[in-house]
This record gives C-alpha cells, sequence and structure tokens, in this order.
C-alpha cells in the first residue's frame, strides 16, 4: 500500500504534466515567432524593392539565429522563390517575360547551381561571411548610385525583332545569355541568393530590352533557378524545415505588405533606405567573420 507521502508526490506529478505541456507548447511557438518575423521582414524589403531584397535573408539567418550558411541558404531561397515568382508571374499575365531567353539562362544556372552548393558546404564560414560582405557592399553601392546609363552605340551580342519583341537567337546571344545564367546559378548555390545583381546587369548590357522586361525575364529565372536549388538541398536533406516553415509564412506576409506599401513611397527613398541597410548589414557580416 503506498505512503501518503507516495500518493502526494503521484498527485503532483499528475498535475505538472499540463504545466509541461503548455510550457513545451508556448516554447515552440517561440521558436518559430522570430524566423516568422524575420521573413515577414525579408518579404517586406522584397516586396518594396523586388527580388533584390532577399539578398538580405541570409545575413539576417545569420546575425540574429546564428545559423551557419549552409543551413541559411536553402531557407533563403524559398524566401526568393516566393517573391521572385510572384513578380514573374505578373511578367508573363503582362506579356513581358522573354521566357525562350529566361528558360536558357535558367538551364545554365541549375548546372552551375550543384558546383556553388559544394563549395558552401565545404568552405569554412569565415570566407563565405567575407562573400557576403564584399556582395552587400556592392549592392548597397549601386542601389546608392541609381541606374547607370550605357553609352551610346555600345555593342549588344543580342538583338531584337521590332515587329515581336522577340529575340533575334545567333551564337553570341546565346553565350552571352547562357554565361549570365551560369554565374547566377553559381552564386545562387553559395550564398543562397537569388541572383538579380547578376542578371539585370547582364541583361541591360547584352540587349535591348526595356527595364520592365528586363526585370521580369530575370525574375522569372530567379524563381526557375531557386527551385532547382531548393531540390538540390532537399535531396540532401539539409533543408531545416522547423525554421524554414515558418520563415516562408512570414515571407508570404511580407511580399503583401511590401508589394501594397511600394506604389505610396518615393523610388529614390526606398534606393536609398536599402542601400543603408546593405552596408550596415555587410559591416556586422564583416566584425562577425573577423571576430570569428
Amino acid at each position: 500500500m503506498d505512503t501518503p507521502a507516495a500518493c502526494a508526490r503521484r498527485a503532483g506529478g499528475t498535475a505538472q504534466r499540463p504545466l509541461r505541456h503548455a510550457a513545451g507548447a508556448y516554447n515552440r511557438g517561440m521558436d518559430a515567432l522570430l524566423p516568422s518575423l524575420l521573413g515577414c521582414a525579408t518579404g517586406l524589403l522584397m516586396g518594396l524593392t523586388g527580388a533584390g531584397g532577399g539578398v538580405l535573408a541570409v545575413p539576417l539567418l545569420m546575425l540574429v539565429l546564428h545559423l551557419p550558411p549552409a543551413a541559411a541558404a536553402p531557407v533563403s531561397l524559398m524566401a526568393v522563390a516566393i517573391g521572385a515568382g510572384y513578380g514573374a508571374l505578373i511578367g508573363l499575365y503582362a506579356g513581358i517575360v522573354r521566357y525562350r531567353a529566361a528558360l536558357l539562362m535558367a538551364a545554365a544556372g541549375m548546372l552551375a547551381s550543384p558546383l556553388g552548393i559544394l563549395l558552401a558546404r565545404r568552405l569554412p564560414v569565415s570566407w563565405i561571411s567575407v562573400c557576403f560582405a564584399l556582395l552587400l557592399g556592392v549592392q548597397a553601392w549601386r542601389m546608392a548610385r541609381g541606374r547607370a546609363e550605357l553609352l551610346a552605340g555600345e555593342y549588344r551580342p543580342c538583338d531584337v525583332d521590332a515587329s515581336t519583341g522577340r529575340f533575334i537567337w545567333n551564337r553570341p546571344c546565346a553565350r552571352a545569355l547562357a554565361g549570365a545564367g551560369l554565374l547566377t546559378g553559381f552564386f545562387s548555390g553559395l550564398l543562397g541568393v537569388g541572383g538579380g545583381f547578376v542578371l539585370v546587369p547582364a541583361l541591360r548590357r547584352h540587349t535591348p530590352l526595356t527595364m520592365v522586361s528586363i526585370t521580369a525575364t530575370s525574375l522569372a529565372v530567379l524563381t526557375l533557378v531557386a527551385l532547382g536549388g531548393l531540390a538540390q538541398w532537399a535531396a540532401q536533406g539539409a533543408i531545416p524545415w522547423a525554421l524554414a516553415l515558418p520563415f516562408v509564412a512570414g515571407t508570404v506576409l511580407g511580399v503583401a505588405g511590401g508589394r501594397t506599401l511600394a506604389p505610396h513611397l518615393p523610388e529614390r527613398r526606398l534606393r536609398e533606405m536599402f542601400a543603408a541597410l546593405c552596408a550596415a548589414t555587410a559591416v556586422a557580416v564583416a566584425v562577425k567573420a573577423w571576430a570569428a
């Protein structure tokens, strides 16, 4: 027969179980809250500035959640796929995506992405951090400078049929676009970014497309390359789903909010704010890499 003390201990343990379950649920909720907020911030930037805002996803995950780049990269690619995919669908509906060029660049990018992923998993974290700091610094400088105009009469390997708006394909054009796709895929795999910082300047330099068409076409490429990279990370079992899902949910909300706010804010002010944020993040990443 149990003693009174044993009965009391058993009753106390039974009473504590709901409290432990409640504490566990609370901790799980708090664990999902921070990734959701980071995803919302990333999505807001992407909605305000375009898919280029996704370049801050990996640095934020590294700085706030202390994730290594190889864990942050697939989570970032999910955000890029959402933000870029949204813009690409709008472009496809408007008929301004040059889909053959997008498919060529995306195919080249998917070929180069595995090499970037391989290096991301093998290079020291400090090296990846330095690459990110340099990338963010370049992005800040480009955004602060604004759009550079091409020189008059500068050679372009790609030309467009004035009657149809489609590319007149030739070998120099195919090589130029495939090269841009290869670089995009490599950086996407290495750093978990979309690669718009490669695509947009390349399309401006090699084609006579309007900026609206360049943006829509580059978003289509980014979507396909990001999805290809995600498939490779998933095949290796390297996606932290418990963190990725709340991050993606926050990204969806942030993109919707950013797209709503963007028409009401001056483009120059947005560009300056994004440049300042990129510069500050570059300094923070560089300091962390130096300390490590």
